[in-house]
């Protein structure tokens, strides 16, 4: 991306940051309720996913929206001011785009998926 370009993005999210993360807080939705023993398994099943996301991404935005309807703890990797995360996310993928859902199955393979909307498929389908 050019550097002009780049600097009014950057301005921008600056501006209109703050609203947005204003617009997520005030619009949450309320989690779905499953019984204790149910949570529990869900919550076993979240520890192996992770979303590399920045705070102010309107589809990062969506996915996290769609975690806290489905009552999901999946961990929140910042890929935006954390350099670890950033480059983790760039050696696995071979870019910073976000939001990325980082999926770990028993044996150890891990899956990308990078699309908002094939995330909020993904987690809809697998906790819905």
């Amino acid at each position: 991306m050019p550097p002009m370009a780049r600097s009014f993005f950057k301005v921008l999210r600056r501006v209109l940051g703050p609203f947005m993360l204003l617009k997520e807080w005030a619009t949450r939705p309320r989690g779905v309720v499953r019984p204790p023993e149910q949570q529990q398994a869900v919550d076993r099943q979240c520890q192996a996913l992770a979303l590399y996301q920045f705070s102010t991404c309107p589809f990062c935005i969506k996915v996290r929206q769609e975690m806290r309807r489905l009552s999901l703890p999946i961990e929140l990797r910042d890929a935006q001011h954390n350099a670890a995360h950033r480059q983790a996310l760039q050696q696995a993928t071979g870019a910073t785009q976000v939001p990325c859902l980082r999926i770990a199955d028993d044996s150890g393979q891990v899956q990308w998926l990078k699309d908002s909307k094939a995330i909020v498929g993904y987690l809809r389908t697998r906790f819905g």
